[in-house]
């Protein structure tokens, strides 16, 4: 007999180890998803839009730089923050990669590198979705070797001036600072970009075919002159973008289990109510061992997604760590999410049924911020001490 005192996108109450607080966080994300965004997401998906009037409403909950202490922040811990992920994700990818931009990638380097001045100008106003931030990374001829960047900056009196471009980067036409990293003399530095700087331009990349509720650009920098005080102080090298990249890939770990659950619960009840040969499909055996799988999925993913925010919390998180759980992670739920879409059968590839978008969704998720053979050598390189790279 089945127990229906199990939550089946809980199997291990994992939820019961958390604490009132990570729980009231969440509830609250869960009832912002429910009433905010399921209702019209599906809609943005359809017609290419980043449904911006939900920034507002994110900002007041303390979603945006919900990690970091002062400046307007919330000062949450980790597991809380990867709670926050996993429930926006639960409504969209594109919905957390925003928050997960604006505060691992944007906020936390400048909230860890940057001077007093900047954290005073850009923070506050970007914890309450006022500032929009960008992070420049990759670039157009390659994103898995950052060091290869082409970008560069050279100084001119007290001021630098920038020239490249950028490729790929979430919230970059609607961004009101960037943080862009280029090749100097002394090693790669970050910048903070403000909009309207002369020579700085963002154009939307359409035609996307996933992530279509979230803003894509290219960046492009035509000497791009850059005032001393909008240079990072405090970094020299990739350890700083890598930091960052840490921060951000910590998030979606947490954040694509939240579209695994979607896609399953929404399955389970298809498969509830659907007929096939005199019995619903949740009485069929092949049926019930797929729906297995994809639990075991889940539920392996929650258990490492849990320890993790531990050791994060702990200050014992090691790079390897969320390598590992970001390779598995994406994987399980890029899984979970296709067997979901084959089961609605010929539904399932109507965008009235979830899976296909998160699918579609989890095809960017499962490549940006470190492709799976990036971080499984990563793991190689940990477990042998030799670099394959």
């Amino acid at each position: 007999m089945s127990n229906r005192s199990l939550d089946p996108l809980d199997l291990f109450g994992v939820r019961a180890a958390l604490t009132d607080e990570e729980r009231m966080v969440q509830d609250s994300v869960h009832r912002l998803v429910d009433e905010r965004v399921l209702p019209i997401i599906r809609e943005c998906f359809e017609t290419h839009r980043f449904p911006r009037e939900l920034v507002p409403e994110l900002a007041a909950l303390g979603l945006l730089g919900s990690s970091l202490s002062g400046y307007g922040c919330a000062g949450l811990n980790g597991i809380a923050y990867g709670l926050i992920c996993q429930e926006l994700e639960r409504g969209d990818s594109g919905i957390r990669s925003f928050v997960s931009v604006q505060s691992s990638l944007c906020m936390y380097p400048i909230h860890t590198y940057g001077s007093s001045e900047q954290k005073e100008k850009f923070l506050p106003g970007m914890a309450r979705g006022e500032l929009i931030g960008c992070f420049g990374l990759t670039e157009p001829h390659g994103g898995s070797d950052p060091a290869n960047m082409k970008t560069h900056a050279r100084q001119h009196g007290s001021d630098w001036v920038l020239n490249g471009s950028k490729m790929w980067i979430t919230n970059g036409s609607i961004a009101d600072v960037a943080v862009v990293w280029a090749q100097t003399e002394q090693g790669i530095r970050g910048f903070l970009l403000e909009k309207g700087m002369a020579g700085f331009t963002a154009q939307t990349i359409e035609h996307k075919f996933s992530l279509r509720a979230s803003v894509t650009s290219a960046l492009f920098f035509d000497a791009v002159r850059v005032p001393a005080e909008n240079v990072l102080p405090g970094t020299i090298g990739l350890k700083g973008p890598l930091s960052c990249l840490t921060q951000a890939r910590y998030g979606i770990a947490w954040g694509v289990i939240g579209a695994a659950q979607a896609c399953l619960g929404e399955l389970l009840g298809y498969t509830t109510d659907r007929e096939l040969f005199g019995r619903t499909l949740a009485h069929n055996q092949a049926v019930q061992i797929r729906l297995a799988e994809m639990a075991r999925k889940i539920t392996t993913a929650q258990l490492l997604a849990l320890q993790l925010g531990r050791l994060k919390d702990q200050g014992a998180l090691d790079p390897v760590h969320v390598s590992l759980a970001k390779w598995n992670n994406c994987r399980a739920a890029i899984e979970v999410a296709r067997e979901c879409r084959d089961l609605l059968g010929a539904a399932g590839i109507s965008a009235e049924y979830a899976p296909i978008r998160h699918m579609l969704n989890l095809e960017s998720v499962i490549t940006y911020e470190g492709t799976e053979t990036i971080h499984q050598l990563s793991v190689g390189r940990a477990l042998t001490g030799h670099s394959a790279f």
